[in-house]
C-alpha cells in the first residue's frame, strides 16, 4: 500500500541526554533567539560573531576543512581517534569524491557489524590527507580473514591493507553491490530499504546518516523509470518496507508504483533540499526513521552543494550524539525552516539546567560552507533556556 504526504509522529516523552536521567525536559521560549545583525558575522578566517572562535562554540563543533576528502579525513578521526586499538576501526571505506551516489550508498557500512568509517579518493589518486588518515587509523580488520579496506567502485588501492572491492558500473548497480555485502557480513537482509533519486544529489544527501545509523541501504532510482539492478535488490529484502526520500519531482508517482509492487511504500520529503532533509529528521514510522521532533539530540548540518560529503560525514550521524542530517543553503545561509525546526527542537527547563537535555550540532566544512553567521545563529538556537509563560505550555 503506498502512502504519500509526510507522517508526523508523537511527540516522544523525555529523552536522556548523554548518561543522565531526566528530571524535566521541554521546548524553551524564542528568547535570544534571533539571528546576529546583518554584517556581525563577517568572517575573517579565524573568529567570528563578538570574537567567538567558529572552530567551536558551546553547542557547535566545526568539522573545519574545505575539501571533501579533507572533511571526510577529519570526521573520521573524530570517531576514531586512534590512540589505541579500542579506538581504531575494523575497517575503513574508500569512496571517489566525485562520485556522491558511492559516499551516500557506501554509508551504510558505518552500521554494525563494521562500523567503517568512509575516506575519499579522488577518482584513482589517494590524496595526501587521505594517506595520513588511513596511516593513523591503522584499521584492525574485520576477523582473521575480514578486510582491513572496502573499495567503491574505481578508486585507490593500498597494496598495505587486505582490500575487498565493491564494483559496479552506474549508481545502481554499485549500491546493489554495497546493499548485498551489508547483508552478508550482517547475516541478514534489513526489513527496510530507503529509495533516492538517483539525479538530485541534494535530496539525497539526509539518506545516508540514516543508513549509518541504522543499517538500511540506500538504493537509487531514476525519476520515471526504476532500474533493474534496483528492483532486484529490494526483491532479495523478501518484500521490505520501502521509504521513498523526496517529492515525486525526484521520484515521480509511477516509478513509487511500481516500487508498491515489491513492498509497502511510504514517501517522505519535501521539494527543497532544507525541508526535505527535516522532514526525514522529523520522520517516525515503528523501529524506521529519527523521530527528532523533541529537544536533546545531536544533529550534523551541511551544505546542500557538498554532496560527496554526506557519507563521509555519516559516522558523526551514528555514534556519540547521533542524530540526522540537516541542510543550509547553497550560499552557508541558514534557510527559514531549519531556524524553525531548530527552534521547535530547543531544550528548556523548568527549574535547573542540569537537569535538562541538550542539543549539539556538528557544523561542516569551512565558513563558505557554512557561515560563521550561520554557526552563531545554530548555536543560539540549540542553547537550553528557562521555559516561561506560553512556552511552559506548548
Amino acid at each position: 500500500m503506498s502512502r504519500n504526504g509526510l507522517r508526523r509522529p508523537t511527540a516522544l516523552a523525555c529523552s536522556a541526554a548523554l548518561l543522565l536521567t531526566v528530571a524535566s525536559c521541554g521546548r524553551a521560549g524564542n528568547e535570544a533567539t534571533s539571528p546576529p545583525a546583518d554584517g556581525a558575522g563577517a568572517s575573517n578566517g579565524s573568529v567570528t560573531v563578538s570574537g567567538i572562535p567558529t572552530a567551536a562554540t558551546k553547542n557547535t563543533t566545526r568539522v573545519w576543512a574545505a575539501s571533501p576528502t579533507a572533511i571526510a579525513a577529519a570526521a573520521a578521526r573524530a570517531v576514531y581517534p586512534g590512540r589505541g586499538r579500542n579506538q581504531r576501526p575494523l575497517a575503513i571505506v574508500l569512496a571517489d569524491a566525485n562520485n556522491w551516489q558511492a559516499t551516500v550508498a557506501g554509508a551504510v557500512l558505518m552500521a554494525a557489524p563494521l562500523h567503517a568509517p568512509m575516506l575519499l579518493s579522488s577518482g584513482s589518486q589517494l590524496p595526501p590527507v587521505t594517506q595520513a588518515a588511513l596511516s593513523t587509523l591503522a584499521p584492525t580488520g574485520a576477523g582473521d580473514n575480514g578486510p582491513q579496506l572496502i573499495r567503491l567502485g574505481n578508486v585507490a588501492a593500498p597494496v598495505s591493507l587486505k582490500t575487498q572491492p565493491l564494483t559496479g558500473n552506474d549508481p545502481f548497480t554499485l549500491a546493489a553491490a554495497i546493499d548485498a555485502y551489508q547483508a552478508k557480513i550482517s547475516g541478514r537482509w534489513s526489513k527496510s530499504v530507503v529509495i533516492a533519486p538517483s539525479a538530485s544529489p541534494a535530496i539525497a544527501m539526509p539518506a545516508a546518516a540514516w543508513a549509518a545509523k541504522s543499517g538500511n541501504p540506500v538504493l537509487f532510482s531514476e525519476r520515471n523509470s526504476l532500474p533493474p539492478a534496483t528492483a532486484a535488490a529490494i526483491k532479495a529484502h523478501g518484500r521490505p518496507r520501502i521509504y521513498i526520500i523526496g517529492s515525486s519531482s525526484t521520484i515521480s508517482a509511477a516509478v513509487a508504483s511500481q516500487l508498491g509492487k515489491l513492498g509497502n511504500v511510504t514517501r517522505i520529503g519535501a521539494s527543497s533540499a532544507s525541508a526535505n532533509a527535516i522532514a526525514f529528521a522529523r520522520f517516525s514510522d515503528s523501529s524506521f526513521g529519527w523521530g527528532v521532533v523533541d529537544p536533546g539530540h545531536g544533529l550534523v548540518i551541511a551544505n546542500p552543494a557538498a554532496a560527496a560529503t554526506a557519507g563521509a560525514v555519516a559516522p558523526l550521524s551514528a555514534s556519540g550524539s547521533y542524530g540526522p542530517l540537516l541542510l543550509t543553503g547553497r550560499g552557508g545561509a541558514l534557510p527559514a525552516d531549519l531556524i524553525n525546526y531548530l527552534r521547535d527542537i530547543r531544550p528548556g527547563y523548568s527549574s535547573d539546567p542540569v537537569r535538562g537535555v541538550y542539543n549539539h550540532a556538528w557544523i561542516i566544512g569551512d565558513t563558505n560552507a557554512v557561515s560563521d553567521r550561520s554557526q552563531a545563529t545554530i548555536d543560539s538556537l540549540l542553547e537550553i533556556a528557562p521555559i516561561t509563560g506560553a512556552s511552559a505550555t506548548r
